[in-house]
């Protein structure tokens, strides 16, 4: 045959193939490296300010509670721990007998609360949602009150014992999102 009249094949070769896959999947790898974690840190602050209103709800409705059971809700001028009508003692802190959330009263009745899902309602017991959808769904919320005078951020039952009682009282709330990031909240309460 001649040189004229042969046919040149043309396209890549078995060797060309192998490199231009591996090039390729060299070069989606590092595009998945780069743009899923972004990904999943856009979401992180959608999840942070969502942690934050939650929070920042319960803190509002606690806040706006007496400071103690035995604490005058009538506008008087005696306060528990003076004209010997004293506060409550720290292993009494919490849910007192025969209430309910609707039904709190005071600032350490919130010691203990723990709500997630589902369970995380407003102050009338009612569920958040927006759209039809629970707001707080994967979120949870722990709330603990303990006495704390010296403001340094730790139970003063653990140096006063059980039976301590002070004039200020520090309402920590935990706030968990559902990548399972605790963000903490605090704020105290004096007995004024």
């Amino acid at each position: 045959m001649p040189v004229s009249q042969r046919k040149i094949s043309s396209g890549f070769t078995l060797i060309e193939l192998v490199i231009g896959i591996m090039v390729f999947a060299i070069a989606i790898s590092l595009f998945l490296s780069l743009i899923v974690p972004q990904a999943r840190r856009s979401v992180d602050p959608m999840l942070q300010v969502r942690a934050s209103e939650l929070a920042q709800s319960l803190m509002s409705e606690i806040a706006s509670k007496a400071f103690d059971e035995n604490s005058s809700r009538h506008g008087g001028t005696s306060r528990c721990n003076e004209n010997s009508n004293n506060c409550t003692v720290s292993r009494l802190l919490g849910e007192d007998l025969g209430e309910s959330r609707n039904t709190y009263n005071d600032v350490d009745d919130y010691n203990g609360l723990n709500e997630s899902g589902a369970i995380i309602q407003n102050s009338l017991g009612a569920s958040i949602s927006l759209d039809g959808s629970l707001l707080y769904e994967g979120f949870s919320a722990q709330v603990s009150v303990y006495y704390d005078d010296d403001m340094d951020g730790i139970d003063d039952a653990i140096t006063g014992g059980p039976n301590n009682i002070g004039n200020t009282k520090l309402i920590r709330i935990t706030v968990t999102t559902p990548t399972g990031e605790n963000i903490i909240f605090s704020s105290y309460r004096s007995n004024y």
